[in-house]
């Protein structure tokens, strides 16, 4: 219909005359209140927001001297955020003298990569970051 009478037609019902689609030929409009519109717009977006949040990035800290019980407990943590969908930073945290051995200390970043079961790719392959390495994963 023609958007003069579309819009007399918006103003017999008191109601606004909303373009939904200004790309399309011809353009699309809606009779409706603008806060109802505006109000579902938002409500649209935030739900965009929180299923693009399924790919957030979680931290899991180790250091080279730990026992082997506690790198199976930050192994199964890893596996659980793997698993959720997460991409997964592993950070080897090198103190004092270790520092100086960052040779030794990839050979176990390398140890603990090989000990997670679920299958992963690497997306940033193990790099020297201040106090030690880090390396990000997900799964395959």
């Amino acid at each position: 219909m023609p958007a003069s009478e579309a819009l007399k037609l918006a103003q017999e019902k008191q109601l606004d005359l909303i373009e939904v689609a200004p790309n399309a030929k011809p353009p699309v409009v809606r009779i409706m209140k603008f806060d109802k519109f505006r109000y579902e717009k938002e409500k649209e977006i935030k739900k965009q927001r929180l299923s693009q949040k399924s790919q957030e990035l979680k931290h899991v800290r180790i250091s080279p001297r730990a026992a082997s019980h506690d790198l199976n407990t930050k192994v199964n943590q890893l596996e659980k955020f793997l698993n959720e969908g997460h991409k997964v930073e592993v950070d080897l945290f090198l103190r004092g003298r270790e520092k100086g051995h960052k040779d030794w200390g990839l050979k176990k970043l390398n140890e603990f990569l090989s000990t997670i079961k679920t299958p992963y790719q690497v997306t940033l392959p193990p790099k020297s970051a201040g106090r030690g390495y880090i390396t990000q994963i997900i799964k395959k």
